[in-house]
């Protein structure tokens, strides 16, 4: 083997890497349009914008704005404690995409085919009790998919302020890091996401556990079979 394979296999388990990350920014802008759109008017993954929510709800006197806030609050901490479990903290010399980040993100398609079975159920217009649940269920896989992703490196699939920031930043200094197209695509994905969710939720809410399951569902596709062998050989 030449001394230039190894760096070349590097190199491609990054970029797909990077690319299923990109992939799964799309899960998180759907969910997010779903939730703000027919649950209450909040967010699943964007939690200081819920906080800045919560302030203006408690400053308007607006309970029920503030309980749906402090409810997706309370469902992504869930999520993230159930993630930092599944997926463990990052380590020096682990693999690129490590199999416990594929175990944590299997974990978050089983909660997202809960909270789809249920948002059938209530035939896509969720209210009260049901939408608390449904608030609470999705959340918490967007804080398990936030704490798997962060065991990748200094990235995110599901806030992303740091990642305009960082993008705004390089565009200013006029040299864009290598990273550039997995934090642009991020970001380009988010938007995406968000435009098939928010679509599917207002005129086909039948639609809605396709858009936000489905990109989750083809990134298990693509890295289950090397943790399913990597496990086989433990």
């Amino acid at each position: 083997m030449s001394t230039g394979a190894p760096a070349q296999a590097s190199r491609r388990a990054t970029r797909l890497r990077d690319g299923l990350v990109v992939i799964l920014a799309l899960t998180t802008g759907a969910v997010n349009a779903v939730t703000f759109l027919r649950l209450g008017k909040v967010f699943a993954s964007v939690m200081t914008g819920n906080l800045a929510l919560f302030g203006v709800a408690t400053a308007e006197r607006d309970g029920e704005f503030a309980i749906n806030a402090s409810v997706a609050l309370a469902g992504y901490g869930l999520g993230v404690v159930a993630g930092a479990a599944l997926a463990r903290a990052p380590r020096e010399g682990q693999p690129t995409w490590p199999r416990r980040v594929t175990v944590t993100l299997a974990v978050e398609l089983l909660v997202l085919a809960g909270f789809s079975a249920g948002w059938l159920v209530l035939a896509g217009h969720p209210s009260g009790g049901g939408q608390m649940v449904l608030l609470v269920v999705v959340s918490a896989a967007m804080g398990m998919q936030a704490t798997a992703v962060r065991r990748l490196g200094e990235m995110s699939s599901t806030y992303l302020t740091s990642t305009l920031t960082a993008l705004f930043e390089a565009m200013a200094a006029r040299r864009l890091p290598p990273s550039w197209p997995r934090s642009g695509g991020v970001v380009c994905a988010l938007v995406a996401g968000a435009v098939g969710g928010g679509t599917a939720a207002v005129r086909a809410p039948a639609a809605v556990p396709a858009a936000v399951m489905v990109p989750l569902a083809v990134v298990l596709a693509c890295r289950l079979p090397a943790a399913l062998t990597r496990a086989r050989s433990r």
